[in-house]
């Protein structure tokens, strides 16, 4: 089966709507979060004009294109049909050691925590960014953060399905509410 990276939209997202395990909603998660760093990247990479070079806008918006990498969060929803894949082996292995087992969960685990944690760096980067951005595109980064926000949250349902421990729960959750107060403030609802 191709990559995420390598299929077009339209036949990832036919998959997801069959009744297959994967790809799921782990996978639709971190393609959200690509197309929310693809239009951030959009929006610092018309940041580039001579007038943005000689504020020092231009120098800003490379460090976000460079930090955005959309193929890191194409290759999330790989990893998560991976993961996904093997945890449904505990489920049918009797003979699964335990290491191994909670080896699995763990991964199945660290998958979306880390698209979550993700997401959050990616949102404050672009918020940083905002700024800086040529004010014809703002809203392109604007978008960014919401797709973002909005992968991360996909994120945390995954999380919650593997029952992290408390005190990740925790983290996670003030990671979720930064990621809000972000949101709050690109959405200026006068």
């Amino acid at each position: 089966m191709a990559t995420s990276a390598q299929q077009t939209l339209g036949k990832f997202m036919h998959a997801l709507a069959t009744k297959q395990p994967t790809p799921g909603g782990g996978g639709a998660a971190a393609v959200g979060a690509a197309l929310g760093a693809s239009a951030a990247s959009m929006a610092a990479t018309y940041t580039q004009r001579k007038k943005d070079k000689e504020s020092g806008a231009a120098e800003v918006a490379e460090d976000l294109i460079k930090a955005l990498d959309i193929y890191v969060l194409l290759d999330a929803a790989d990893e998560d049909a991976e993961a996904y894949k093997n945890l449904q082996r505990t489920w049918k292995d009797d003979g699964m050691s335990a290491d191994e087992k909670s080896s699995i969960e763990a991964k199945a685990l660290a998958v979306p925590t880390n698209l979550l944690e993700t997401c959050h760096a990616h949102i404050m980067a672009i918020k940083n960014f905002l700024p800086h951005c040529n004010q014809n595109i703002t809203s392109d980064a604007k978008v960014g953060i919401h797709l973002l926000a909005g992968a991360a949250r996909s994120a945390y349902q995954t999380v919650l399905v593997n029952k992290p421990p408390d005190d990740d729960k925790q983290r996670l959750q003030k990671l979720l509410k930064e990621i809000r107060d972000a949101e709050d403030s690109v959405l200026e609802l006068d």
